[in-house]
């Protein structure tokens, strides 16, 4: 049996569709999976704050140690490459994240790489395996204070429930091709065929709120804490919001944004990502 050690890269969503596909990649290739998981400017936050610890029968996934930092983080210059040594000494093979979306465009061959490898390392911050959706349910079970949140979020939602995700801040992307006059139209749309209808917004901007709330009034149910990503707290709100809009019946999402896709994936809702 091989062994791969994986690192999964990015902001929430992100890490969540590269363990599904690590997991995926193990399950196909009969190999053993060690999934370590670190703090970094993209989501500083441990696993275990998070999320319920994964059936060990599936992967075994940990938080890193500060050993891990040394030896398994990805090299780069912030750790002086210090760790590329050792992992080109420990593994007869290493794939990083900037290299795997262009191995995806190339048809690389993952599951003969892990086999022949036996013993090999990945970094992704994309998937790179299909996978069943079904994982994510089993691997991500948020830990009980951010469900009875989620709970009491749902308590109040009226028979038909829209999910809307806007994205801001430092996503150029998505403020460039998903403006919210787009998100305007949609919603009037449904009001228009249902005027019971309610909205849930995710967001990470307090002016979106701000505005949605002047034009929809009652109908926008929302976290009422301030949208921040940078602090523990503000990641655990993050999960809340993502497991949250996966209740809603119907998802709009904004362009490049990982976080309205994984609401979808996670609830079953049909997803319409909005753009120019």
């Amino acid at each position: 049996m091989g062994k791969i050690t994986f690192v999964p890269v990015g902001g929430l969503a992100n890490r969540m569709r590269a363990v599904a596909s690590a997991v995926t990649l193990a399950a196909k290739t009969d190999s053993e999976l060690s999934v370590v998981w670190f703090q970094d400017w993209a989501l500083n936050a441990p696993f275990g704050r998070l999320f319920k610890p994964v059936d060990r029968k599936i992967a075994c996934l940990r938080d890193a140690s500060r050993l891990d930092y040394a030896l398994l983080d990805r090299p780069r210059s912030k750790n002086f490459h210090f760790p590329l040594l050792f992992q080109k000494l420990t593994f007869k093979s290493c794939l990083y994240e900037r290299s795997i979306t262009p191995l995806c465009n190339r048809h690389f061959d993952f599951e003969r790489w892990a086999k022949e490898g036996g013993c090999v390392y990945m970094a992704s911050y994309t998937a790179f395996q299909p996978y069943d959706y079904a994982w994510i349910s089993r691997l991500f079970v948020p830990v009980e204070e951010i469900m009875e949140e989620v709970e009491s979020r749902c308590r109040n939602f009226p028979d038909k429930m829209i999910g809307v995700h806007i994205r801001r801040t430092d996503n150029l992307a998505s403020i460039r091709q998903s403006p919210i006059g787009l998100f305007y139209q949609k919603l009037d749309e449904e009001i228009k065929e249902d005027d019971k209808v309610g909205i849930y917004l995710a967001t990470d901007s307090e002016e979106v709120k701000q505005v949605m709330k002047e034009r929809y009034g009652d109908r926008i149910f929302s976290s009422g804490k301030q949208a921040d990503r940078s602090s523990l707290e503000g990641i655990r709100e993050g999960v809340a919001d993502m497991y949250t809009l996966a209740r809603t019946q119907k998802v709009y999402g904004s362009f490049q944004s990982s976080f309205s896709d994984m609401a979808a994936q996670i609830g079953g809702a049909p997803l319409e990502i909005l753009k120019l």
